[in-house]
């Protein structure tokens, strides 16, 4: 045991010496935002990664997901808990207006009559967002500009530190 703990000391000085300084991540929607600058590009890459799988209802893994399940598993896989809900993810987030959105962030629609909030995609810029559309669909983009989705477009927002309106 004597011998093994210098090494543990010395092992625990270089993970920590390997963080990067000044560099921050957010652990839960709960707990506030913290921002790394490269985080948008990593939540963009991880939700390209996934573009062609199918649509599930309920779906919150590769096998299948449903738009909320799908952003959840994006920005999980990039060490930010959201909660599950489209509109519990549109409360948790800081509102944002549409020439504040920047890639990462999230956007919203009214897609049912039943709910205000039910739908949600990632902002990837120029105008589009990557979104796990419904039943018999796959996740894919999508244009903000088109109609339908500018008739039911109800807001952004975004879990990037200084996003706030």
């Amino acid at each position: 045991m004597k011998k093994a703990l210098p090494a543990l000391i010395i092992m625990v000085s270089f993970l920590v010496s390997c963080v990067p300084g000044g560099e921050y991540y957010r652990d839960s929607w709960q707990n506030g935002w913290f921002y790394n600058k490269n985080e948008r590009g990593k939540i963009v890459r991880t939700a390209q990664h996934y573009l062609g799988v199918k649509y599930r209802h309920g779906g919150t893994s590769p096998r299948g997901f449903d738009c909320s399940g799908y952003v959840m598993y994006v920005y999980e896989k990039n060490g930010i808990q959201l909660p599950r809900s489209v509109e519990e993810q549109y409360e948790a987030g800081d509102k944002i207006g549409p020439r504040q959105r920047k890639p990462g962030d999230l956007v919203f629609f009214r897609t049912s009559k039943k709910k205000r909030y039910s739908h949600v995609g990632i902002y990837v810029g120029d105008n589009r967002f990557i979104h796990a559309p419904r039943t018999g669909k796959r996740v894919s983009y999508s244009e903000l500009d088109n109609p339908y989705w500018k008739k039911r477009y109800l807001g952004a927002a975004s879990f990037m530190k200084g996003s706030r309106l």
